[in-house]
């Protein structure tokens, strides 16, 4: 099936996020877990453009926006350090599976954080 097949290095995802103590790790690893299992709706749907792209990871991204509660009732937030971790984990798993022209910005246009 070729690279576009293998989806990004796990190790990859959220890995400033995961170095840094200010973050709790359990909400980290729930965020790797939105994006693990948006790569496993792109293997299982295939989206045909980035407009297909962009639906799947738009609703990963409301995901996060529901995790950001709990960042914040754990005395932690999603700032810029996050934000921008977040942005490039979502463009990596784009990336992996071929979308390299999908915009950064569009990838998580629903996001209030």
């Amino acid at each position: 099936m070729g690279h576009h097949a293998t989806g990004p290095d796990p190790d990859a995802l959220l890995a400033d996020m995961r170095s840094d103590p200010y973050f709790p790790a359990h909400l980290v690893e729930r965020g790797r877990a939105i994006l693990l299992a948006l790569c496993a709706r792109i293997e299982a749907d295939r989206p045909a453009d980035l407009a297909e792209l962009y639906v799947l990871t738009h609703a990963a991204t409301e995901e996060f926006n529901s995790l950001e509660e709990e960042f914040d009732a754990a005395g932690s937030e999603i700032e810029t350090v996050a934000r921008e971790d977040i942005g490039g984990s979502f463009w990596l798993v784009a990336a992996a599976y071929g979308f390299t022209d999908a915009d950064p910005e569009e990838l998580v246009a629903p996001r209030d954080w």
